[in-house]
């Protein structure tokens, strides 16, 4: 007996439908985050494109990193201020920026349940669309949000050139093409793309060593799509000034070997963490101001207690996990050692770079934390009684993130002064919203 076509076809509107709700509730999200902070690096982000809408004038440098350091690169001005063409309203950047990270997190999804189909699938879906460090950052005009969607593309068409790990989900030609495409499309954002060239090197080892020059070559087209918008810079700066002192980030950090001693506040507590329900990074920059929103926000207490135990023994087990020697998926040797290899190249890493291993600053290697994750949660997640824990863990985090919107909107998102905002962008003069930083080269 024949399966009737209407159930297959509701079945798709359904799927689109949740998808286009999860969407919706991201960039409700993001447009409710923190805009009005006083530490500004939002609305600085926001200035550089505005600048380009109102001036006209081609973004030549991103992000500030430090006084007298900015990226260089026209990306960040465009990826901010383009939108503002067809929607001169505040909320087009964001629209822009969710659209590029759902996009990213749906195939970094799809790729997910590809490689794990032993996973339940809504649970996989629901939670990396849900996570804090996709929810909680990436719907944000913000530079590390921008660098999710590269950081997805890089990794996965890295993980399918490397012979130990791939499962021929892509073809080689198309994961070389994103990774060279991610590459440069990181650069213009963010200072740990330095990070992902170990991992080309690692990857262009393998390809001369078969002598597929042929995906050299698809990698070389990618980055020149991406690279593309470094070359107005170079060319009227030149390569010195044009590197916008981003060279003097590198540095021998003496501070970072102390701090690698810490192992929560450290590298890998923190890169765990980006695959566990994080809740204290999100709701306070420290012990005072998270007691401070807990007071405000009395109705979330339960759900704040609850989701910050489950994120800490996350964490834990996610370290001991580690040392499983039994797994059904054949790779899963190789997928641990790989994400090993991922913890020390940063530890050694920040021993050379200016800034602290905060999150942030490695948030690029995302994707490996959370699929690192899956496998450590696919032999759990066989089992009813832990698939019905992680469907209250994501309902109750839903929950949590939509009362973290309702306060952010009354406090400090876009929504405190829209006004102002939408006037500086009438007028076209971004001076209204703001100053960029002194000695800003953009």
């Amino acid at each position: 007996m024949q399966v009737p076509a209407e159930p297959k076809h509701l079945r798709r509107w359904g799927i689109a439908i949740v998808l286009l709700v999860a969407f919706l509730f991201r960039l409700g999200f993001g447009l409710c985050s923190d805009f009005w902070n006083p530490d500004e690096d939002v609305r600085q982000i926001y200035l550089i494109g505005l600048k380009f809408y109102a001036t006209r004038n081609w973004p030549y440098f991103g992000p500030d990193v430090a006084p007298g350091i900015q990226i260089p690169g026209a990306l960040q001005g465009l990826a901010v201020g383009l939108p503002f063409y067809v929607l001169p309203i505040p909320e087009a950047p964001y629209v822009l920026l969710n659209i590029l990270s759902f996009a990213s997190l749906v195939f970094f999804c799809w790729y997910c349940t590809r490689r794990l189909p032993q996973l339940p699938n809504g649970l996989v879906w629901a939670w990396i669309l849900t996570v804090p460090w996709t929810l909680g950052l990436s719907p944000q005009v913000y530079n590390p949000s921008y660098v999710l969607a590269g950081a997805i593309l890089f990794f996965i068409g890295l993980i399918e050139t490397l012979p130990f790990l791939t499962h021929h989900l892509i073809s080689p030609a198309l994961a070389n093409f994103m990774m060279g495409v991610a590459l440069f499309w990181i650069m213009q954002f963010h200072l740990s793309w330095v990070v992902l060239v170990p991992f080309v090197l690692l990857s262009f080892y393998f390809r001369v060593k078969k002598r597929e020059y042929i995906n050299l070559l698809w990698f070389g087209l990618g980055a020149i799509l991406s690279g593309a918008f470094l070359l107005p810079t170079f060319i009227k700066y030149g390569f010195d000034a044009g590197l916008g002192g981003t060279n003097q980030a590198l540095e021998f950090n003496f501070r970072n070997l102390l701090q690698h001693v810490n192992i929560v506040e450290g590298v890998l507590g923190r890169f765990l963490s980006f695959a566990s329900f994080e809740v204290p990074r999100f709701i306070g920059n420290n012990t005072n101001t998270r007691l401070a929103f807990i007071k405000e926000n009395l109705w979330l207490s339960p759900f704040i207690v609850f989701l910050t135990a489950v994120g800490i023994l996350q964490s834990v087990a996610l370290f001991f996990l580690w040392f499983r020697r039994k797994h059904s998926e054949p790779d899963w040797r190789a997928m641990k050692y790989f994400t090993l290899g991922t913890i020390v190249l940063l530890y050694v890493s920040f021993l050379f770079s200016m800034k602290a291993p905060v999150s942030h600053t490695f948030y690029v290697t995302f994707p490996i934390a959370m699929l690192y994750s899956l496998y450590c949660w696919q032999e759990l997640l066989k089992k009813n009684a832990w698939r019905k824990f992680a469907l209250v863990v994501i309902v109750c985090g839903i929950v949590f993130h939509a009362g973290l919107a309702w306060h952010n909107f009354k406090h400090d998102s876009l929504y405190v002064d829209r006004h102002r905002v939408q006037q500086a962008i009438s007028e076209k003069d971004f001076h209204i919203l703001g100053e960029r930083r002194a000695g800003a080269r953009y």
